[in-house]
């Protein structure tokens, strides 16, 4: 795939700062590139690289303009890369057609142009949207649907029911509706309560490798249009998880969690289960949220705290080995005056 700078420039909705014909065959970090690669520079850290970069123009935002190289000028060079390696992406890998080493259940229904590699199962009673990929070693239980455009890598498990939108993208590995974690004790053990929901994967969501999202016990498990989950997620039973939130790896999200719009879980925090978790949360990595939190809060810690208390309780806790070592000075000194005995001394 080849561009002139212009074309990109149009395509990218950018202002022209150089030779419109120079042709770019790809899209590199400023330090990589070579004489037919376009770069960006996203922070002002990275200007510095650009008199030795090799790079043949630049995605620039308007302060740093005058860069004295061939460079297209977009409000956010960050978006704007990510639209150009778009362009120069290689299509994905689909199998062509039907391979005839996968497995049709009874009654399936097949869109347009529908690819399924060898070592698919596809269930009694699927139904798979136009452009639909299937990945070698898929598992799709009975009565899954799946909407048009929609990518599962290989060894993706979809189970009995569950419903997946249009242009979700689901990465090899992740188990979309295995049983919740749901037990009665009694006196003899945990007596399992049958999962009966499904889970609801909206538009345009996007699921790491590796992570799990839990059916329901009744009802749904949805996950909302544009959410994007990373690689080794949990997601219990009956959690619902407003649009274009972003869950980072590692994240836990207990049963019947409901979090907002817009929400986003830092890499290994975790959400306790029935909290109601408003748009625009924002949840610190490692952090653990044990209650209820409104709209447009920054929470950080275990406990997880509002953020400016927790940077107030952050920096007394750094002062505590010095306040410890004046408390004990000042105990001793009391003791001296006192003739008292100090606690230390006496155990």
């Amino acid at each position: 795939m080849e561009y002139t700078l212009a074309e990109l420039a149009t395509r990218l909705g950018g202002e022209l700062r150089g030779p419109g014909d120079l042709r770019i065959s790809g899209i590199a970090a400023v330090d990589q590139a070579t004489p037919r690669d376009l770069s960006f520079i996203a922070q002002k850290k990275y200007l510095k690289k650009v008199s030795a970069s090799r790079a043949a123009a630049f995605l620039v935002a308007p302060e740093w303009a005058e860069l004295g190289r061939p460079c297209i000028v977009v409000p956010q060079p960050y978006l704007a890369y990510a639209r150009a390696a778009a362009l120069f992406a290689p299509p994905p890998w689909r199998w062509p057609g039907v391979s005839d080493r996968a497995w049709l259940g009874q009654s399936v229904q097949l869109g347009a142009e529908v690819s399924v590699a060898p070592f698919a199962f596809i269930g009694d009673g699927c139904r798979l949207g136009d452009r639909v990929t299937i990945g070698p070693g898929c598992i799709l239980g009975r009565e899954v649907e799946i909407g048009p455009d929609t990518y599962l890598h290989p060894r993706v498990t979809i189970l009995d029911r569950c419903r997946i939108g249009a242009r979700v993208i689901i990465h090899s590995g992740a188990v979309i509706g295995a049983d919740g974690f749901g037990y009665v004790p009694t006196p003899q053990g945990h007596e399992k309560i049958p999962q009966l929901g499904i889970v609801v994967l909206e538009d345009e969501v996007e699921i790491g490798a590796n992570t799990t999202i839990d059916r329901a016990a009744l009802g749904e498990t949805r996950i909302g249009r544009g959410t994007k989950i990373d690689n080794l997620v949990q997601v219990a039973h009956n959690v619902v998880v407003g649009e274009h939130s972003i869950l980072v790896a590692q994240v836990g999200v207990a049963g019947s969690a409901k979090l907002g719009k817009r929400v986003v879980l830092g890499g290994q925090a975790a959400v306790v289960g029935h909290l109601e978790v408003g748009d625009g949360v924002q949840v610190g990595g490692k952090s653990a949220l044990t209650h209820s939190v409104g709209p447009g809060q920054v929470m950080l810690g275990s406990p997880a705290r509002p953020y400016k208390e927790f940077l107030a309780m952050h920096g007394v806790m750094v002062k505590l080995p010095d306040l410890y070592r004046r408390l004990k000075k000042l105990e001793q000194q009391v003791a001296a005056l006192t003739g008292a005995t100090s606690p230390e001394t006496e155990s």
